[in-house]
């Protein structure tokens, strides 16, 4: 399909497209340093705020807020343009980052933080379809890129930050950090970013769509906060997302003007990009957290080389991803998702029988494999996604996307969780206890744990189950692209 997306281009001029850039850059480093920072920065507010019985909440409130308002946005910057939607989602991050710093209770940090994620639903689809509007298809891969050094940047520092703010201020100070750089981002949008857009005389908004959206997003958030403690009400909260996107569905289907238009999803391959992403982003979040799991809690490595998995395969994304451009001039996207997928496949079945021996290098290697994978085909997933699109819906589209990585990240982090506890359960013998088996996860080995012996093989089984389902998700995801309908290069 070939759309003109020169466009904007044409009206900023060369000069005024790096101002955009140097916006979108700082905005996409200041919403993802804010997950690894306020991470570093959570025992410390906890214990100030006796926030313990809601520290879940700080993160959630903020993921809530953001997975709502994405396709929101999306819809509302397809119809009255990108700079004011981006703008106001600065604006509203940085006023919910002040708020959040100067909270002196549990309750008001998290409607703050609530707050910010109304603002982070705005700025972190928007990002991309900024660049979208503002580079051609050639061009779109290699500035993607660049910006996805922003987000490496921030998984690599942002712990460090945290850590010395914390230590030598004050965990308040986890959140003024982003005030100066949303001040920062807003005036080079106000003086640098400019563009004609044609208001409609009647702006008809889908209340029922976001209603429906936003209730089927609640229920199937909070369904998996509750999933390992409390089942009967998670399922109460699925059937009750389930009855919602139903609605959701027929109503976008009647609505002369959705927020979520049916007509993208006509495209099997546009349909598919974003499946993938979505699933990719739940297999990313699971070695994300079970790989540091595994090494301390089996080999007692420190949580520092812990850490350094996750490091490396950031690395290596950022690397992967100035490849995304090369790859799709020259090969079928469904067969380069194929190939990388596959590779990352090998990985995990691998893992599924490692017993203790099983090397601590093999972890990077995975992890790298992992980085390089999900590097180029999510970042294809997101150009695709905008390129397979009439121009009118790219927002529409973007934000899609990015709701789908959020919410694939935020659903199987809680269906790993479940699986992890069930299966540590389901193996208790001998007397030994889930406190006890807890307690081997959670040493920081300074002194020897109690029934360690009979703890080990239990978490390795666990941790076996998690990764199962990884392989699982991974040939679904495989199967998925197979399908996808084109068979051609795309330009």
């Amino acid at each position: 399909m070939n759309h003109k997306t020169e466009t904007l281009d044409k009206q900023q001029g060369p000069n005024k497209r790096w101002i955009i850039m140097t916006a979108v850059f700082i905005a996409t480093f200041m919403t993802s340093v804010e997950v690894t920072i306020v991470t570093t920065a959570l025992p410390a507010i906890i214990s100030e705020l006796h926030g313990l019985a809601f520290q879940s909440w700080i993160m959630s409130a903020y993921l809530l807020t953001t997975a709502i308002t994405t396709p929101i946005y999306g819809k509302l910057a397809d119809m009255m343009g990108r700079r004011n939607i981006f703008q106001w989602g600065v604006f509203v991050f940085t006023v919910g980052s002040l708020l959040s710093g100067l909270s002196p209770s549990i309750l008001l940090l998290i409607i703050s933080r609530a707050l910010q994620g109304i603002g982070a639903g705005a700025v972190m689809p928007l990002t991309f379809t900024i660049i979208a509007d503002n580079f051609s298809f050639k061009e779109r891969a290699t500035v993607l890129a660049f910006n996805n050094t922003a987000w490496g940047l921030s998984a690599l520092v942002g712990p460090l930050i945290g850590g010395f703010l914390v230590d030598q201020l004050s965990w308040h100070w986890v959140f003024f950090v982003n005030v100066p750089l949303g001040i920062v981002v807003m005036l080079f949008v106000w003086f640098g970013y400019h563009e004609k857009v044609k208001l409609r005389k009647k702006l008809t908004i889908d209340w029922f769509g976001i209603l429906w959206l936003a209730v089927c997003l609640v229920g199937l958030l909070l369904a998996i906060q509750v999933l390992d403690n409390q089942p009967v009400m998670a399922l109460g909260l699925f059937i009750i997302a389930a009855v919602s996107l139903w609605l959701l569905v027929r109503r976008e289907r009647h609505f002369s003007n959705p927020l979520l238009s049916p007509k993208m999803f006509r495209s099997a391959t546009f349909s598919i990009q974003i499946i993938t992403a979505t699933i990719l982003s739940g297999v990313l979040i699971g070695y994300q957290v079970y790989f540091p799991i595994w090494l301390q809690s089996l080999y007692r490595v420190s949580a520092t080389t812990a850490g350094l998995v996750v490091t490396s395969s950031s690395v290596m994304w950022l690397i992967a991803s100035f490849f995304v451009g090369p790859l799709l001039a020259k090969y079928v996207p469904k067969r380069i998702a194929i190939v990388l997928i596959i590779l990352m496949l090998l990985g995990y079945v691998e893992l599924i029988v490692a017993g203790q021996s099983f090397p601590v290098w093999a972890f990077y290697v995975i992890a790298m494999v992992n980085g390089t994978g999900m590097g180029i085909v999510i970042s294809m997933n997101t150009i695709l996604s905008q390129h397979l699109v009439p121009p009118t819906m790219v927002g529409s589209a973007t934000s899609i996307l990015t709701l789908g990585r959020s919410l694939g990240q935020t659903v199987m982090a809680g269906v790993y969780g479940a699986i992890l506890n069930l299966m540590i359960r389901l193996n208790l013998h001998d007397g030994i206890t889930f406190s006890q088996v807890n307690g081997v996860i959670s040493s920081n080995h300074t002194h020897e744990v109690a029934n360690r012996a009979m703890a080990d093989p239990i978490i390795l089984m666990a941790l076996h189950a998690v990764f199962v389902s990884v392989v699982l998700i991974l040939l679904i995801v495989i199967v998925i692209n197979w399908l996808d309908p084109n068979k051609k290069i795309i330009n």
